[in-house]
């Protein structure tokens, strides 16, 4: 990557798409394949007006999202997801959210990365593992 990223920079080409900017995203540390991001709790987020729980959908998009930005963090660049798994550990109930990603495995043409999702009282709620297609880029 030729220029240093820092959470400025990050937070503002994060911010660029209209649904992290709708997640309340925050970058709160990044790293060379680290990541470290805030999201805030939002109503709309709720499945179960009864049990008051998030969607799960929800904290696939963040372990998603959480995944390929520390793989940004390391490549200077946005990439497709080619795979990826959630595993559920507990209801997620309103409060915000800290997401934080790690890649596993830069490669030529795949890489993986990691991200889990934890409340304010650092329960795991939600990990996830991605496959990512990271060929080099054409000049």
């Amino acid at each position: 990557m030729e220029t240093e990223l820092n959470v400025e920079k990050v937070q503002a080409l994060l911010l660029r798409g209209p649904y992290h900017q709708w997640l309340g995203l925050q970058v709160l540390s990044v790293g060379k394949g680290t990541i470290e991001i805030k999201a805030k709790w939002r109503e709309e987020w709720i499945v179960n007006p009864d049990g008051r729980y998030t969607h799960g959908g929800i904290l696939a998009a963040l372990v998603d999202l959480t995944a390929d930005w520390a793989l940004f963090s390391s490549t200077g660049r946005g990439v497709p997801t080619i795979d990826m798994r959630v595993d559920y550990h507990r209801a997620a109930m309103p409060g915000d959210l800290t997401c934080r990603g790690s890649v596993v495995r830069a490669g030529k043409q795949f890489s993986v990365s990691e991200a889990r999702i934890f409340d304010a009282e650092g329960n795991l709620l939600a990990s996830g593992r991605g496959v990512y297609s990271t060929p080099a880029q054409k000049s």
